[in-house]
């Protein structure tokens, strides 16, 4: 078993041969945003983000031995009647590499800051820039949360059609197409206390944090939403808030069992405010019963004076829902075997971690 754990400076792939060990390292010295390996293992994607010198995409088709430089996703010139548009027309960051499914083998998604969706049917050689959500009219209501400018942190496409996917967007919302793209519906359900008491139940403005999808139920997602928990049972139409968990609902990071979308995962942190753990101490949140009740686990991790962040990407769990691994932007990362209950320190060293993901 393997993990990808994307950071400031490189792309590490851990593996866990008797004990979990550094296997390889990449593009060392360069932020590495969002990775992608397909379910054979060969073909994999790593975004980067470098400043001055833009965005770039690099691809191996040999597990990572070697790598090439493939075309990012880029928007093109602005038209002369997009001149109103409040968002830039160049991408920022590759913030999620999602989509490869044995129906549709070539197909990847890419979402990014400002916004755009990109599609690619040759496992990233190419790209094309999702037309219908890219010119929704609300899209133009979208805004920057942490940046700034709105992003596309996730894309759930479900297991059982290909077609059908669902986006987070902050802040912008979450967004359906049961037609590979060719239309958008926006989910309804969310509420947003940032905003006026008017416009708080706006579907166009909410921020999700982060949307995971139950690989065996695929019509259960689980989100964790700048002001709470939430979920869906209709494949993400419909929201619905969950109370309950302690000792926060305010985080980033969720992750949902494989296999029973009743158990999932959260990173408390204190506050929008405080973006710090509950009194200085680490620990998870979990509900076994989809959210009717909670309880908070810390074992092995930090109990005083901490103040890690774990951010939208830095919650993952393994295929056969055994694992589970946790990364902070303080470089720590922890591994779980027994659902989140005990957690082993692997390393406090790595640079910030932005993201980590199983690799089958």
């Amino acid at each position: 078993m393997k993990l990808s754990v994307c950071t400031r400076k490189g792309l590490f792939v851990v593996e866990r041969a008797g004990d979990w060990r550094i296997a390889s390292r990449h593009f060392i010295g360069q932020p590495v945003t969002a990775a992608l390996v397909d379910p054979t293992g060969s073909t994999w994607l790593a975004a980067l983000r470098l400043g001055h010198f833009g965005v770039k995409l690099w691809r191996s088709v040999d597990g990572g031995a070697h790598w090439e430089e493939v075309a990012a996703p880029a928007y093109g010139p602005r038209p002369d009647d997009a001149s109103d548009d409040p968002h830039p027309w160049n991408v920022d960051q590759i913030w999620a590499l999602d989509g490869v499914h044995p129906r549709a083998p070539g197909r990847v998604w890419a979402g990014t800051i400002p916004g755009g969706l990109f599609r690619s049917d040759d496992l990233g050689a190419s790209w094309s820039l999702n037309q219908p959500l890219w010119h929704e009219p609300r899209r133009r209501l979208w805004f920057g949360g942490g940046y700034d400018h709105p992003g596309i942190h996730s894309i759930c496409v479900s297991p059982a059609d290909p077609d059908d996917i669902v986006v987070g967007v902050s802040c912008g919302g979450s967004w359906r197409t049961r037609d590979a793209g060719a239309s958008w519906v926006v989910a309804t359900g969310m509420q947003a206390s940032y905003m006026p008491p008017e416009r708080q139940d706006d579907p166009a403005i909410q921020d999700p944090h982060r949307i995971v999808r139950c690989a065996g139920a695929p019509h259960v997602l689980w989100s964790q939403h700048h002001n709470g928990i939430f979920r869906s049972d209709d494949g993400g139409s419909l929201w619905r808030r969950i109370s309950g968990a302690q000792p926060s609902d305010f985080g980033f990071a969720v992750a949902v069992h494989p296999g029973d979308p009743e158990r999932a995962w959260f990173v408390p942190l204190a506050s929008d405010q405080q973006r710090v753990p509950v009194d200085a101490r680490v620990t998870v949140s979990t509900t076994g019963d989809g959210g009717r009740s909670w309880r908070s686990a810390g074992a092995g991790l930090p109990a005083a004076d901490a103040y890690h962040l774990v951010y939208r990407h830095g919650l993952a769990i393994s295929g056969d829902g055994r694992w589970l691994a946790m990364a902070s932007m303080t470089g720590s990362l922890w591994m779980s075997d027994d659902g989140g209950s005990r957690w082993t320190l692997f390393s406090a060293d790595l640079p910030s971690v932005y993201a980590v993901g199983f690799i089958a």
